[in-house]
């Protein structure tokens, strides 16, 4: 056999693993007018916010992203939300935002609070997962936290009885477990995950938390196929710090949702890192998914060092839920090979990096 033909084998042999043929998925087909640009309300926010808001209108803009913004200036110490940024919302069905400061104790309620509310943004979605590359000290962490958004103890129903002595009403209905146990099974089954683990502490308040298990064990029932179990909060905490890679998808009360996604964050990589979205039926708020701590460091603002890896991530996930998914690809791809390559990160990454040079290293690796 000549050399050629062996070459020519071999070429061949190796095609037919799939090594050697690029190929592109068809994983979108458009209706028409689907490519029509698309407005965005964006709220830069405080802190960090406009240096991480500002990163993503940068890359959107060279992606030529089918998407622009319609820019509102809020911040935390509003008493509401502008009835302007609330209309733009409205019409646009999508929105993405900063970090928003809560005031700590006065009479000043959390505008995020109110955004939920209002546009009844009742699931809360944070994906926690371990990014190639980055080290931590657990693998395999790939969890989803679906926070239901609306009442719990964020219900805001506080007074007080009398002087010294202050009563806070925590509120959990049949309708809103019901919602959101369907919206954690409805992704579970939409994205081939195999169980779903709701996060509790029935046993001490065995009425409200209990109504929220009931209405999960109702949901399970309809998806035979995944997985359910249930996890007291504290030992879910416990659990999430000593064997990550056991969680997949977690549903729960609002309180808790908050405290388990900020653990699970900090395990696989870090708040910086990782995305997240509030959801309703007709509106959507896209935002860094773990707590915004760094909203009120001015030091990482004056230096330009904010990481802009999760609201750019955060903007995947959003394009995604705008039909655009080729995009979505695109940006998760090219900031995927940044975190990988590890020449361009921030403080909080092992790095020395500003929010600019992240931005111009996850551009150069656009496709």
């Amino acid at each position: 056999m000549s050399r050629r033909s062996l070459t020519l084998l071999k070429n061949l042999a190796r095609n037919a693993n799939g090594s050697g043929i690029q190929t592109r998925s068809v994983t979108y087909m458009p209706r028409p007018g689907d490519g029509a640009p698309r407005a965005v309300t964006l709220i830069p926010g405080d802190g960090i916010g406009p240096l991480v808001t500002n990163a993503v209108e940068q890359v959107m803009e060279a992606m030529h992203a089918p998407i622009f913004f319609e820019k509102y200036d809020v911040h935390g110490e509003m008493s509401r939300m502008p009835p302007e940024v609330m209309e733009s919302i409205r019409k646009n069905k999508v929105c993405l935002k900063g970090g928003l400061k809560t005031p700590v104790g006065g009479g000043v309620s959390s505008l995020n609070v109110q955004l939920r509310k209002e546009l009844d943004l009742f699931a809360s979605l944070v994906n926690c997962f371990n990014l190639p590359g980055l080290p931590t000290r657990h693998e395999n962490v790939d969890i989803v936290v679906i926070r239901e958004n609306t009442e719990g103890e964020y219900a805001g129903l506080e007074h007080e009885v009398v002087p010294g002595v202050v009563e806070s009403l925590k509120v959990i209905t049949k309708f809103c477990s019901e919602r959101i146990a369907k919206y954690a099974f409805e992704y579970a089954y939409l994205n081939n995950r195999k169980k779903v683990t709701a996060v509790h502490k029935a046993n001490i308040m065995k009425l409200a938390d209990g109504l929220f298990l009931e209405s999960c064990r109702e949901v399970a029932k309809k998806y035979p196929s995944i997985t359910y179990n249930e996890i007291i909060v504290d030992n879910c905490c416990m659990q999430l710090v000593a064997k990550p890679e056991q969680f997949d998808v977690m549903v729960t009360p609002n309180l808790y949702g908050n405290l388990v996604a900020n653990t699970a964050a900090g395990i696989a990589g870090g708040t910086g890192v990782m995305p997240g979205g509030n959801v309703g039926a007709d509106h959507a708020v896209f935002e860094q998914g773990a707590s915004a701590g760094n909203v009120g460091k001015d030091k990482i603002v004056l230096e330009n060092k904010a990481n802009p890896v999760a609201l750019l991530l955060s903007s995947a996930m959003m394009l995604r839920h705008l039909q655009f998914p080729s995009f979505a690809d695109r940006l998760e791809t090219a900031v995927k090979k940044v975190i990988a390559e590890g020449n361009c990160r921030t403080k909080d990454l092992g790095g020395t990096s500003t929010t600019q040079q992240v931005v111009d290293a996850v551009i150069a690796k656009l496709d």
